[in-house]
């Protein structure tokens, strides 16, 4: 039976324990996918049930991808570059860490036509690393970060190692937005002079109904990607890496209640 598990804090709102259940069920495949609240030590006792077969995989939200990323002994390229990992599990006999939210970020990006404009990121943590690696493989314009604090701002683009450059929090900007924040999952609103004439909108973050960003760019005709769009892309890149079988995403969306 597969034990999969997320690991995060906090993971009470997520919806992958459903998602992950549809798709097992869709399969027919035996298994549970539970969501685990851990701090940092807790992660590192879930890492060695991973080592010893107790966990088949597990993904791993805020706050802990960088905590993924140092605990796997083999990671892919795009995780190398982010120095983010959100999927784990054992493959011969090593733990092995990917990130689905850059190839997620790619495909949703490409599925909703989001144009070819300069791309503004907010945010400094995992998510706007992956966002980051992802945005700089599409033929996109010039990109640039905003962070509360410039400082971090930099470093991601630093350690990621993408020219771009660092935007003022709230200053006007023109072209699409990545909001790699939690701003939404508590209907905060991006800065206005930000979204306000943004020609696009790639939002990770959602919650129980649209986040205003999305109410936005949906009231503007405003192309756009939601949190939902990217929650099931990156949970079926994940389901279909664990067990080799084509992810359902029809009925992993449908799971969400969302």
């Amino acid at each position: 039976m597969m034990r999969l598990a997320l690991l995060g804090n906090p993971v009470g709102h997520s919806r992958s324990p459903a998602m992950h259940h549809a798709a097992l069920a869709y399969h027919g495949v035996e298994g549970v996918y539970d969501a685990r609240e851990v701090d940092a030590a807790q992660f590192t006792s879930a890492v060695s049930e991973i080592a010893a077969g107790t966990l088949t995989g597990v993904n791993v939200t805020m706050p802990h991808k960088s905590l993924a990323y140092a605990a796997s002994e083999v990671v892919s390229a795009d995780a190398a570059m982010a120095r983010s990992v959100n999927t784990m599990m054992v493959r011969d006999q090593r733990i092995v860490g990917i990130s689905t939210d850059i190839p997620a970020i790619r495909s949703c990006w490409r599925r909703a036509e989001l144009p070819a404009d300069d791309v503004l990121i907010l945010g400094s943590g995992g998510a706007a690393a992956a966002a980051l690696v992802a945005v700089a493989s599409i033929a996109v314009g010039r990109i640039s970060v905003s962070a509360r604090r410039q400082g971090a701002a930099a470093q991601v683009l630093k350690s990621v190692g993408v020219t771009g450059s660092v935007v003022d929090w709230g200053d006007p900007f023109a072209g699409v937005i990545v909001n790699a924040t939690p701003l939404g999952m508590s209907a905060e609103e991006l800065p206005t002079p930000m979204a306000a004439r943004s020609t696009g909108l790639f939002d990770m973050a959602y919650a129980d109904r649209p986040t205003p960003a999305v109410i936005l760019a949906t009231e503007g005709g405003v192309p756009f990607v939601s949190g939902i769009d990217m929650l099931v892309e990156q949970a079926a890149l994940s389901f279909e890496w664990w067990t080799g079988l084509p992810a359902p995403r029809h009925e992993m969306r449908i799971a969400t209640g969302l």
